[in-house]
């Protein structure tokens, strides 16, 4: 049954300091809500408990980040987009700008905040085992004053939490001490995005001479709360990874971890899948070492694998243009060889999600242009590499070109995004037959085409950027 509008009473006040003082007054009776996101599904269901609703959506005090020295303090009205923008974010924190691009598609990432994630409270939550890793505090704010919690101890059960009935998430901080750990995160579900996680991992590791220095394990979707598994950490550290500790990990990861049988899995398919993560991660952080260690054939790919994740996700994001695409390459380090390379690209690319393949269409400029699309900010390398790849197109006639920028403004007329095709090797002519072809599709074929044409690009840069 759904909702009647008129049981419910909304307000937005001017400021943050209105706002708990509402709260103040009438402690338990007003519901913030920020994007509303989840508030929504509820109340179209009809189970919206609250009749009265108070938005803190855009309150400036929440929607602001601050890097200091030592942490970043994220508002906790940022949305899931703010997260995925930031530069530290995706520098330092790349397991918090992931589990950003999985959570819905891009209107909840539009809408949906951090804030929000942590109070509702769910175990199958994106961005929750990321916070756990990277050990983040909350401040909490009412017309009482603040303080400053840790996030570890943030939920005391299935959808219970610390916070106070007068009570909101003022700011979400993080310590900025993790940036040469090597990161690990997948999320296990129907699919990589607009679908709630089966089972989700994140995870930090650094390791030398084989042996473990410190790890840090969180997990999603297989306890009551987001579970960070201290008794695996501590099992973990100071060992060697080999046989012996891998099956020691599934076996403490096992005893640790409390699934349930719901609509969308398991407790075996959970438990046996949690292992098969942790021992996943444990063989990338081994292999990162190694690859650190070993000489590889191909100069340019042996030091991208030695580079910090930052520097790294810089160095091939001209390939592709997608920030996801190149944090899940540096994930994949270490790399061999070119064909090792290719297949790691090709696979990343098939994971990542729609909205991550519109961030790479903007890194191009139009067919016929030199300029990447009006707020892309293209690496300078990508620039040069279009105007490479569309040189036979700079040479065509003025009939040609003309011809190419109506079909273009045709094609953004119909897909609201700008044509992308691998310009390599193909004259105006060929092109424009392409395009004009490609108007033909329906909107889903015609994303997934230019996702293929995107592949293809990324694939030739790849090569060139070996080449130096």
């Amino acid at each position: 049954m759904r909702s009647n509008p008129s049981d419910y009473e909304m307000t937005a006040l001017p400021s943050l300091h209105s706002t708990v003082s509402l709260l103040a007054r009438e402690p338990g009776v007003w519901l913030p809500i920020a994007g509303g996101t989840d508030v929504m599904v509820q109340y179209a269901a009809g189970k919206l408990p609250a009749r009265k609703l108070v938005s803190i959506w855009n309150l400036p005090e929440l929607r602001r980040i601050d890097v200091t020295a030592s942490e970043i303090q994220i508002g906790a009205g940022c949305t899931y987009t703010d997260l995925r923008r930031h530069a530290v974010v995706g520098h330092e924190f790349p397991l918090l700008r992931s589990a950003a691009g999985w959570t819905g598609g891009i209107a909840n990432q539009n809408r949906g905040t951090i804030g929000g994630n942590i109070v509702n409270a769910s175990p199958a939550a994106d961005s929750l085992p990321a916070l756990l890793v990277y050990e983040a505090e909350l401040i909490l704010i009412s017309a009482r004053g603040e303080r400053r919690i840790s996030y570890a101890n943030f939920h005391t059960g299935y959808k219970k939490t610390l916070l106070a009935p007068d009570e909101l998430i003022q700011t979400v901080c993080l310590p900025r001490r993790f940036l040469e750990y090597y990161s690990h995160t997948r999320k296990v579900g129907t699919r990589k995005a607009q679908a709630i996680s089966k089972v989700a991992i994140a995870a930090l590791g650094r390791i030398t001479d084989g042996v473990i220095e410190d790890v840090r394990i969180a997990v999603g979707s297989v306890a009551p709360v987001p579970l960070r598994l201290k008794d695996t950490e501590q099992a973990l550290n100071g060992r060697a990874v080999d046989a012996t500790l891998l099956l020691l990990a599934r076996r403490t990861v096992a005893a640790e971890i409390r699934p349930i049988d719901d609509i969308r899995s398991t407790v075996r398919y959970r438990a046996a899948v949690t292992g098969n993560l942790v021992v996943e991660f444990l063989n990338r952080l081994n292999l990162a070492q190694a690859g650190a260690e070993r000489s590889e054939a191909n100069d340019v790919l042996a030091q991208w694998n030695r580079l910090p994740a930052d520097e790294a996700i810089n160095a091939v994001l001209p390939c592709c243009g997608s920030r996801a695409w190149a944090e899940g390459m540096v994930a994949r380090r270490p790399l061999a060889d070119e064909a090792e390379l290719l297949t790691a690209s090709n696979e990343t690319w098939r994971k990542v999600s729609p909205s991550d393949w519109m961030e790479a269409f903007r890194s191009h400029p139009r067919i016929g242009e030199k300029k990447p699309v009006m707020g892309s900010s293209a690496p300078g390398q990508s620039v040069e590499w279009s105007s490479q790849e569309q040189r036979d197109v700079t040479d065509a006639d003025a009939a040609a070109k003309t011809a190419l920028a109506e079909a273009n403004r045709e094609y953004e007329r119909r897909f609201n995004r700008i044509f992308i095709v691998c310009a390599t090797s193909k004259s105006a002519v060929e092109i424009l037959e392409i395009l004009r072809r490609r108007l033909k599709n329906g909107v889903e074929t015609e994303l997934h085409e230019a996702a293929e044409q995107q592949r293809q690009i990324t694939e030739l840069r790849l090569r060139k950027w070996l080449q130096g």
